[in-house]
């Protein structure tokens, strides 16, 4: 799309002027954003904004408020009819803006030339807070993968403590969790009878009246609908979280059993006199509706703002198309299923054309597109055999510790899309940069018209879809630390490479396999990673997409590095904790680095595996 031939009014308004020159004297919505303001199915706040829009209501977007000073930014149009909508940002803003090492990130890869400075930490906490300040009769709602995943008591990495739901420290007035298209055009539904501005007592009203799916509200117990019911889930509180680390460990397991089923019981959780309860999710979307989010009339460009500023994120992404959503790994240490659900919901075949074609008509595109993926790039389509099985699962993932019989993993419909894709005049070639899900390439489905096309789509990955590097994720060489981490054993990445190998012997070809590692996670010790440095070098890698484990909000692995337990067995499980600690355990990686082999060779000695000595450094 040429960016000329576009005007003002053909992105989402983000100034009282821009608003003016579409005749709008009031608005209905006002998004503040953590973010730079992209016009593309990838960033959040434009596909709320866009649907907001396709409702009939007048939406602004104020991206990245100056939070210091007068306020100016988040004064700009006054009070919206109906309520503010908060959105932090695509990523945590802690993650975005820290490494595991708590040391600040080279830049804010959502900000325009990926300046630190534009977002405050927990936008979600700050942005409400001065809303609540200047307007506090005005509802303020919620979303966005920060709140999502903070909804109720969570470990905070960053100051090592545990917080109360994010409600509670905001003060907003209902939260969304999730995929927001669905439960944010059900609250509009409810409000799209209000007269004149809508205060937050009314607001609150007929919440209680007209519960809404996919959010979280804090009531107290004579506000609860309905009262509280035998088949709902009431947690331990957040005062008998903060006393027994167990508590929070015994929390978690329902919080993601819950938030992984199709249909899922409703949770409350105790604060004192108050209860922070999350109406179940919707079931997920159907075809129709998730292409018609991606349909909506995006610019697919950042606001013409930033023009002559590099927004490193849209970089990376204009030129891909997602082709689904939704993950049924269920990896340990991930989100992405916490937030987006486990059951995929792919886009129709002509979605995902007409968005490629899209593509193809913009200015720099030069015939390549950077990623044909998803979540995990081979989930395309896949879902149970038998959904009625599916309906009743409560197992957080489908592929671990076995692929489960009922999942079809026939990679044709893939195929297909591929194929389609690449058949398009001014595609010259479509490459898979996200993540390969390895496992079920390999998995023997019983089924061998199945298998032999899982066999057709490696070798159609690694010919004509690699661009030079093939992205994996083992994560560890130890069966123990994978079984912790969800992830198939070590045995099947040999198995991948051996194909890899040689697809390009028959071909060829000088492609590369870049395995992804992980250390520090909890049960990895300094001998698992002595050992992962043994078998990776024998195998002639130098790693460079490595990572020191992260606690983040509503995972798995999160809660066994805070509590000590595994939640699921409550048995006792170590992390390594300390600077130091970590620090042990990530040189590993770097075996093949002279300033490594000494402080290497002391730790081998200490833990007394000297026998690894040689196996490393000959």
């Amino acid at each position: 799309m040429d960016q000329r031939k576009l005007q003002l009014t053909d992105w989402l308004p983000t100034t009282k002027k821009e608003a003016q020159l579409r005749d709008w004297d009031e608005l209905d919505v006002v998004l503040l954003s953590g973010d730079a303001y992209v016009d593309h199915p990838s960033f959040g706040c434009a596909v709320i904004g866009r649907l907001l829009e396709s409702l009939g209501l007048r939406v602004a977007i104020v991206p990245q408020p100056d939070w210091h000073g007068d306020w100016r930014d988040f004064k700009k149009f006054g009070r919206p009819r109906l309520f503010f909508g908060i959105s932090p940002g695509c990523m945590d803003s802690m993650v975005n803006k820290y490494t595991a090492a708590k040391r600040l990130r080279s830049e804010d890869a959502y900000s325009p030339d990926g300046r630190h400075d534009l977002r405050p930490e927990y936008p979600t906490i700050v942005y409400t807070k001065i809303v609540k300040k200047l307007y506090p009769d005005v509802p303020v709602v919620l979303g966005g993968i920060e709140a999502s995943l903070r909804r109720l008591t969570h470990y905070d990495y960053w100051s090592d403590s545990l917080h109360r739901s994010i409600l509670l420290d905001s003060g907003g007035d209902l939260l969304i969790y999730g995929m927001g298209e669905k439960p944010m055009e059900s609250l509009c539904e409810l409000l799209s009878d209000t007269d004149g501005a809508l205060d937050v007592q009314t607001f609150r009203n007929l919440l209680l009246r007209h519960p809404q799916k996919q959010t979280v509200m804090l009531l107290s117990e004579k506000e609860i609908p309905r009262g509280i019911r035998p088949d709902d889930i009431v947690l331990h509180s957040h005062e008998a979280c903060l006393k027994d680390k167990r508590c929070q460990a015994e929390n978690f397991r329902h919080i993601e059993e819950e938030s992984n089923k199709y249909a899922a019981r409703r949770i409350i959780q105790p604060y004192g006199n108050t209860n922070a309860v999350v109406f179940p999710p919707y079931q997920p979307m159907s075809q129709n509706e998730l292409d018609r989010s991606f349909d909506l009339p995006y610019t697919r460009l950042p606001h013409p703002k930033y023009k002559g500023k590099r927004i490193p994120a849209y970089e990376m992404i204009k030129h891909s198309v997602c082709l689904h959503r939704g993950c049924f790994g269920g990896c340990a240490f991930c989100t992405i299923s916490a937030h987006q659900g486990k059951f995929i919901t792919s886009r129709s075949k002509e979605s995902i054309l007409k968005e490629v074609k899209a593509i193809t008509e913009m200015d720099d595109f030069k015939g390549y597109l950077s990623d044909l993926g998803g979540p995990s790039a081979n989930m395309y389509a896949m879902h149970g055999k038998n959904l009625e099985l599916c309906h009743k699962c409560a197992r957080p993932s489908c592929i671990h510790p076995r692929v489960c019989k009922n999942l079809n993993t026939d990679h044709s419909a893939l195929l297909d899309i591929y194929r389609s894709v690449d058949g398009l005049a001014k595609v010259k070639k479509s490459f898979v940069g996200s993540g390969v899900r390895y496992d079920l390439i390999l998995h023997d489905s019983g089924d061998e018209k199945v298998n032999a096309t899982n066999r057709s789509y490696a070798q159609e990955l690694i010919m004509h879809h690699v661009s030079g590097r093939l992205k994996v994720a083992p994560e560890h060489t130890s069966d123990r630390v994978l079984q912790l981490m969800r992830k198939p054993s070590f045995e099947l990445f040999y198995e991948f490479k051996r194909l890899f190998d040689e697809v390009n012997r028959k071909y060829q070809l000088r492609e590369q396999i870049i395995p992804y590692f992980i250390s520090s996670h909890p049960g990895c010790t300094t001998a698992d990673m002595a050992e992962l440095a043994v078998l990776t070098k024998a195998l002639n890698f130098k790693l460079e997409q490595v990572q020191d484990f992260t606690p983040t909000p509503m995972t798995i692995s999160s809660e066994m590095w805070y509590t000590g337990l595994d939640p699921y067995t409550l048995k006792p499980v170590y992390s390594a904790k300390t600077a130091k600690e970590k620090e042990k355990q990530r040189m590993f990686f770097f075996w093949y680095k002279r300033e490594e082999q000494q402080k290497i060779i002391r730790e081998l000695r200490r833990i007394g595996r000297e026998d690894l000595i040689k196996r490393i450094f000959n």
